[in-house]
């Protein structure tokens, strides 16, 4: 991308993903608050203490995964050693671009991009970047029954059972082709190079061919040498990587869980957690930018099942405000900070990067 055109696409990204969070939030309140939502927030029933703890659970989420992080890259590549709070600086530089990009996508590259730049190659970097993405599925992959279990006659019909289908469809081909891409090194480096050379002819800059052909080598055997090790001699490395998972994704579901409770609410942990694991899917789609829009309607439509319809748009107000929107306003300034610029980052910093 010309530097030029990059800012403005970045500014796009950003108008588009707030402009729809905001903008299907307020349709959600607009149909829900009444004179009964008034009453209640007016009332004895919020605690207003449970709300702060929602916003430090949200932090040890964010440290959560920075841990897990931590404990992959270490393990990738002998020798290469991340402390634990660099490696939470690298996710909450990560968190802005991946909260106006489809599915997180520009969160991956973020990623691979500062683990290269303290040291570990782009495909070790990749490899525990994606080794995140495997660990992520497998465990929700778990849990997906229990979630289905709980809502298994609620989401019999309508466009909720259409989005949740067509994303566990996707969800397994990413599955499928990662483990393809493990499998089989040289027929990705062949599929590689091809999309390069094709997306070459949109660039203006003509790279080496030579050079492109030993970088895509070297890198895809990086990342191959780095999850077999990875998988089969460090069982110990990946036991603990899925501990850090579990603990990661569990104490983001009880962000919903404190909200509920200062709303004065039944914590409804069971029903919660069924639904951040059904709504995970959902968002996983590449749709809009951050999934918003998606990630306000999807909740609303799952909590619905179990929250009076006159708190329902309180309840994703507050949501979206602790995991969504300060994860932006967190990540806008770890990045700015990193990179002294909000719009410096590009993929064009991990091509040209050595």
């Amino acid at each position: 991308m010309e530097p030029e055109k990059q800012p403005k696409t970045l500014k796009l990204s950003i108008i588009i993903s707030l402009s729809l969070s905001i903008a299907i939030i307020v349709v959600i309140l607009y149909f829900t608050f009444d004179k009964q939502t008034f009453a209640h927030l007016s009332g004895q029933n919020i605690k207003h203490e449970f709300f702060f703890a929602a916003v430090l659970v949200n932090f040890l989420y964010w440290i959560l995964w920075g841990a897990r992080l931590r404990s992959l890259t270490n393990a990738v590549e002998s020798g290469f050693k991340i402390s634990l709070w660099e490696s939470t600086k690298i996710v909450l530089a990560n968190l802005f671009l991946a909260n106006i990009t489809p599915s997180m996508a520009g969160g991956e590259p973020i990623r691979i991009y500062l683990l290269n730049k303290d040291g570990l190659s782009i495909g070790g970097a990749t490899a525990a970047v994606l080794g995140e993405r495997l660990l992520d599925a497998i465990f929700l992959i778990i849990c997906f029954p229990f979630a289905f279990l709980v809502f298994r006659s609620k989401i019999n019909t309508g466009a909720l059972s259409i989005g949740l289908t067509i994303s566990i469809a996707f969800f397994i081909v990413l599955v499928g082709f990662f483990l393809y891409a493990l499998k089989n090194p040289e027929k990705i480096k062949s599929l590689i190079l091809f999309l390069s050379k094709k997306l070459a002819r949109f660039s203006r800059k003509k790279p080496i061919e030579s050079k492109i052909v030993e970088r895509i080598n070297v890198e895809v055997d990086n990342f191959h040498e780095s999850m077999v090790c990875f998988l089969s001699h460090k069982k110990m490395d990946f036991l603990k990587g899925c501990f850090f998972t579990a603990a990661f994704w569990v104490t983001g579901w009880m962000v919903p869980v404190l909200i509920l409770m200062g709303l004065g609410l039944q914590p409804y942990v069971i029903e919660s957690c069924a639904a951040q694991i059904l709504l995970i899917i959902i968002v996983m789609m590449p749709t809009t930018p951050g999934s918003a829009g998606i990630t306000e309607g999807g909740a609303a439509a799952l909590y619905s099942v179990f929250i009076g319809a006159h708190l329902i748009g309180v309840f994703i107000l507050l949501f979206r405000l602790i995991t969504y929107h300060m994860g932006l306003i967190i990540g806008v300034i770890f990045q700015y900070r990193i990179f002294k610029s909000v719009a410096s980052f590009s993929l064009e910093t991990l091509k040209t990067r050595k």
